[in-house]
C-alpha cells in the first residue's frame, strides 16, 4: 500500500470518533433551534465548560464512566454510541475502498448517519443537511471517481423527481401527505452520489428495511397501525449505504 493510500485510510479511521462526537451534539441541537457552530461544549447539569480532556472521544466517557467529573450528572449515551458507530463505518470504508474512496465512503456513511438519526427522532430532514450531501456527491462523482457532470445530475434529478412524483400522486389519491417534504430532496442527494441506474437498488435496500421494522414489531407483538408514520428517511439511508458498499443489485446479482 503507497503512503498516499495509508494516510486516506488512517483518516477515515482517525476521524470516525471526533466525528461521531460532532454528529451527537447536531443530532441534539439542530431540531432544539440550539446554535451549533460557535460556543464551547458545557454540562447540561452544572453548566461547566467542557475541556479537551472531557472531549475525547470513547476514552473520555470511557475515563469518566459516563459522568461529568465536577457534578456526575451522566453524559448521554448517544455521544459514545455515535462515536462507536462512526468509528465503525470509517473503519468499514477503509476495508472496502484504498485511497481518496475510503475517506469519501466514510463522510457518506457519517453524513446518512447523521440523517437518519434526526429523521428517526423527530420526522425531519433539514435542508440544511440534505443539500450540501448532494453538493458532496457531485463533487465526488466528478473529482474522484471521475464520472461526467451528467452523472450526478441525472442522479439527483430522478432521485428527486420520481419521490417528488409519488408524493403528488398518493396526495392527490389519498388527500393527504404520504412522505415528508425532505425526503425527495434526500433521494436526490443521494443520486448525485450513486448515479441514477443506481437508485433503484436504494430503494429497493430501503423498502426491505422498511418491512423488516414492521416484521419485527409485529414480532415483538407491538401493534401496527396501518397509518402509523415511518421515517422513510432512515431507510433510504440504509438503502444507499448498502448500495454505494456492494453495488447496484442488478449488478451484483448478474
Amino acid at each position: 500500500m503507497q503512503v498516499s493510500e495509508i494516510f486516506w485510510t488512517l483518516a477515515a479511521i482517525v476521524l470516525g470518533p471526533f466525528v461521531g462526537s460532532f454528529v451527537g451534539l447536531l443530532t441534539l441541537r439542530l431540531p432544539a433551534e440550539r446554535p451549533w457552530a460557535a460556543g464551547r461544549s458545557a454540562c447540561d447539569g452544572c453548566g461547566r465548560k467542557l475541556g479537551p480532556l472531557d472531549l475525547l472521544p470513547i476514552l473520555s466517557f470511557a475515563t469518566l464512566r459516563g459522568r461529568c467529573r465536577s457534578c456526575g450528572a451522566a453524559i448521554p449515551r448517544r455521544y459514545l454510541l455515535l462515536e462507536l458507530a462512526c468509528l465503525g463505518i470509517g473503519a468499514w470504508s477503509a476495508a472496502a475502498f484504498a485511497g481518496p474512496m475510503a475517506l469519501a465512503t466514510a463522510v457518506f456513511g457519517w453524513w446518512l448517519l447523521l440523517l437518519a438519526a434526526i429523521d428517526g427522532e423527530h420526522f425531519w430532514l433539514p435542508d440544511m443537511l440534505t443539500l450540501p450531501l448532494g453538493a458532496a456527491g457531485f463533487a465526488v462523482s466528478i473529482l474522484v471517481l471521475r464520472e461526467s457532470v451528467w452523472t450526478p445530475v441525472l442522479g439527483s434529478a430522478v432521485g428527486f423527481g420520481a419521490l417528488w412524483l409519488l408524493a403528488w400522486i398518493y396526495e392527490r389519491v389519498r388527500g393527504r401527505q404520504g412522505l415528508g417534504g425532505g425526503d425527495p430532496r434526500l433521494l436526490g442527494a443521494i443520486g448525485a452520489w450513486t448515479g441514477w441506474t443506481a437508485l433503484p437498488s436504494v430503494v429497493v435496500w430501503a423498502g426491505l428495511a422498511g418491512i423488516s421494522v414492521a416484521l419485527a414489531q409485529l414480532i415483538l407483538r407491538r401493534k401496527v397501525a396501518l397509518d402509523q408514520r415511518l421515517p422513510f428517511g432512515v431507510f433510504l439511508a440504509i438503502g444507499a449505504w448498502l448500495t454505494w458498499l456492494l453495488g447496484p443489485l442488478h449488478g451484483f446479482l448478474g
